[in-house]
């Protein structure tokens, strides 16, 4: 039996297959791309890859409109495809993680074909959130996460919701023909070897729609507690918990981990218990400022709610829907990161010296923690945010939505550059589908291997260091809180040491394990972070 817990403290590597590597030349990243860099992964040190969505999509929403939950995206290739990446990534010892998406599908997906065909009150359209409007206007005045209205009309006058893009109308999870069919989804990429799940929107399936509305209807109850019309409602626990019965029948069990935006740890612990998904992600490090008492409070504040639900914490700094941390740290504080990406990333001007400099302390920082490690790829190449794309080239529903006031989140899914020349910088043999800039030669793979003090070689070495060095999934602070340095103690005394203040410190007897940058004759420098193992 493989160990059920490898999920606990992994790191895992998050793919977002159209812009890792491309096979076949058409510009978008594929699954043999994939498999074609598993001795890359290998290298680095992850232990699980988490794929974003590969399913047959129109890209409304980066692949998050799902046209067939059961099926690969013709472009990205095939399911024999799919068996041969899982069957290489698994004799690599690196567990599969892909995403799966059930607050939505696409409007292109069969059964949202039927309801469109089907008459008012029909089986078909029970599948989805379908009601009638105020005369000519939506059933609420409600908007989507993309901007506009959250309803769109259909030809016979009935309205659905789509808390997202139009192209991504929600499912209704009352409807058992939905729970059933998701529960087949889990197994048939279960059975084909997948080792766990990403629930994207896990906060949002649960719904309290009556049909007909009431006409006064809104949702502004409390956040706090679980009434909340849309969001994170308390039966939806009902369904994850038939979930975890699916999980449990395979050996290991699967795993997931809920992308679930609630507003505090005691609504998130209820996605990580042990009978629904077991593990949520915790985004706090990713929105806080670079400043040890926020830092310092969050870890403390997250471990005591992984004890509490008996799962393991996560940790993430940068994903498909951020601006991408060396960015982030490079801005001051406060700034109007939605304002900054509209001004192509000129005003105010980041500072990518300091902004890596702190990404790489607080990375590594992070991967000293007791739990799961989520890294986003190209970010262990130092990538900065691609802010200057222009409006022609952009992809994201956000833009179109917004009437172009959210440029949207495509800088950060600009593909990877692997070699210093070509015509995308060894993504594939032609163009990319995102323009990629002339900067990324100097951030490429090909450089950074052949370059000591690269931050590749941070990550492998700290990825190595953590996997021989991991202990029981706990830490001890050692100075005070309030104290510009952030300092603690894994069991077996490996010491993760960070210096946010403006001055070097000096440095504990023992061996230097790793450094996210050069020390000062004894002495750890501003925003760097050091491991020291036992003298």
């Amino acid at each position: 039996m493989s160990d059920p817990n490898w999920w606990r403290q992994a790191a895992v590597y998050q793919i977002y297959p159209r812009s890792f590597a491309d096979a076949n030349g058409d510009g978008i990243g594929d699954l043999p791309g994939v498999t074609s860099r598993i001795p890359y992964l290998k290298a680095l040190g992850i232990d699980a890859v988490w794929l974003s969505p590969f399913y047959p999509s129109a890209l409304a929403d980066g692949g998050y409109d799902v046209d067939d939950y059961r099926d690969v995206d013709p472009r990205l290739g095939t399911l024999a495809d799919f068996d041969e990446m899982v069957a290489a990534l698994h004799a690599d010892g690196i567990k599969v993680i892909v995403d799966i998406v059930p607050n939505h599908s696409s409007n292109r997906h069969v059964w949202f074909q039927e309801a469109l065909a089907a008459p008012r009150h029909s089986p078909a359209r029970d599948r989805y959130i379908f009601r009638e409007g105020r005369g000519d206007l939506p059933p609420t005045d409600w908007k989507s996460v993309f901007g506009g209205p959250a309803w769109a009309q259909v030809p016979d006058g009935q309205w659905y919701l789509h808390l997202f893009a139009p192209e991504q109308p929600d499912f209704n999870w009352r409807n058992r023909e939905v729970r059933d069919d998701f529960l087949t989804t889990l197994r048939f990429w279960s059975d084909r070897g997948v080792d766990g799940f990403r629930v994207d929107v896990a906060n949002g399936l649960a719904k309290d729609l009556p049909d007909p509305l009431p006409a006064d209807i809104v949702d502004t109850a409390d956040l706090m507690n679980g009434s909340k019309r849309l969001w994170d409602r308390d039966e939806v626990h009902e369904i994850y918990a038939e979930w975890r019965k699916v999980f449990n029948e395979y050996d290991p069990p699967r795993t997931a981990v809920a992308e679930a935006w609630v507003n505090t740890a005691e609504r998130r612990v209820r996605y990580a218990s042990s009978e629904g998904l077991g593990q949520a992600f915790n985004f706090d490090l990713l929105r806080a400022d670079w400043d040890p008492a926020q830092f310092r409070d969050i870890i403390s504040k997250n471990l005591t709610e992984a004890a509490t639900s008996g799962a393991s914490s996560t940790w993430v700094f940068s994903n498909h829907d951020v601006i991408r941390h060396p960015t982030r740290y490079g801005l001051p504080s406060g700034t109007d990161q939605i304002a900054w990406l509209l001004s192509d990333g000129r005003n105010p001007p980041v500072d990518l010296e300091l902004g890596l400099r702190r990404a790489k302390a607080a990375t590594l920082l992070m991967l000293a923690l007791p739990g799961s490690a989520y890294l986003y790829q190209g970010e262990e190449l130092g990538l900065h945010e691609v802010a200057d794309l222009p409006a022609d080239a952009l992809q994201d529903p956000t833009f179109v939505r917004s009437a172009g006031t959210e440029k949207g989140r495509d800088g950060c899914r600009v593909p990877l550059p692997w070699t210093v020349d070509g015509p995308s910088f060894g993504f594939g043999t032609g163009k990319a589908h995102l323009p990629q800039p002339a900067w990324f030669s100097a951030y490429s793979v090909e450089a950074e291997e052949a370059d000591p003090a690269a931050i590749l070689h941070v990550y492998r070495r700290a990825l190595d260091v953590r996997r021989r060095s991991q202990a029981a999934e706990e830490l001890e602070w050692w100075g005070n809180p309030g104290e510009p340095v952030l300092h603690f103690v894994r069991p077996g005394g490996w010491q993760s040491i960070t210096n946010f203040g403006p001055h070097p410190v000096a440095l504990p007897a023992g061996t230097v394990l790793v450094s996210s940058g050069p020390l000062d004759d004894g002495h750890l420098p501003t925003d760097t972070t050091v491991w020291i193992g036992p003298a």
